[in-house]
């Protein structure tokens, strides 16, 4: 399962969240993230959210499926054939978020590269973890990495989540404008909705 959403959504609280009530389950639980969950992956996140770098939108697409092949191969494949549940925070909707809309690249390309990197695999399930750009950029501050720099590419970014979520099976907005507490009742009740044969949770 995946979590995404712009950054300061909430996405790390929460999957931690749902991780520590698996895990009360005796379940088999391996949390992991996107760009990163491998030395590698996370050697090219470094690169990718530095400020001082200046990366043009290919050469940021391709990196970020560098890091999804190797994240997929050491991480989430083997993870998976053990039997063990995969949170994940970010995997390909956010590539087709942020490079697609976001910088605009084809996405028939990003779909087609994304295919190669993770080998067809995809998510159970996606959660959008949606909450309001005046919100995004005062949680943000002052503190705001390579991608977060720039207040129209947020923006688009947000809009496409909306839109994707639309149109693409197994992913679901959830409205995140709202306490800690109560997000995460929202993610349960999404994540009950799709049968405990998928998500074994109380």
């Amino acid at each position: 399962m995946v979590l995404e959403g712009l950054d300061k959504c909430g996405k790390s609280t929460q999957i931690l969240r749902l991780c520590k009530r698996w895990q009360s389950l005796k379940l088999p639980v391996t949390v992991t993230r996107e760009p990163g969950g491998t030395d590698m992956g996370e050697r090219i996140r470094q690169l990718l959210l530095d400020r001082r770098q200046d990366v043009c939108p290919l050469a940021e697409l391709l990196l970020y499926e560098a890091s999804r092949a190797q994240h997929v191969a050491e991480v989430i494949a083997p993870a998976l054939n053990k039997g063990q549940i995969v949170l994940c925070d970010r995997f390909s909707l956010s590539t087709m978020a942020y490079q697609g809309r976001g910088r605009e690249l084809s996405m028939g390309m990003i779909r087609q590269l994304d295919d190669w990197a993770t080998g067809g695999l995809r998510p159970d399930l996606t959660l959008v973890l949606d909450v309001s750009l005046p919100v995004t950029l005062a949680r943000l501050g002052g503190r705001r990495d390579r991608m977060e720099q720039k207040t129209p590419l947020l923006a688009r970014v947000k809009e496409a989540y909306a839109r994707l979520s639309k149109v693409l099976p197994r992913v679901k907005l959830i409205p995140a404008d709202c306490a800690i507490d109560e997000l995460e009742g929202r993610i349960l009740s999404t994540i009950r909705r799709q049968g405990t044969w998928v998500f074994p949770i109380l």
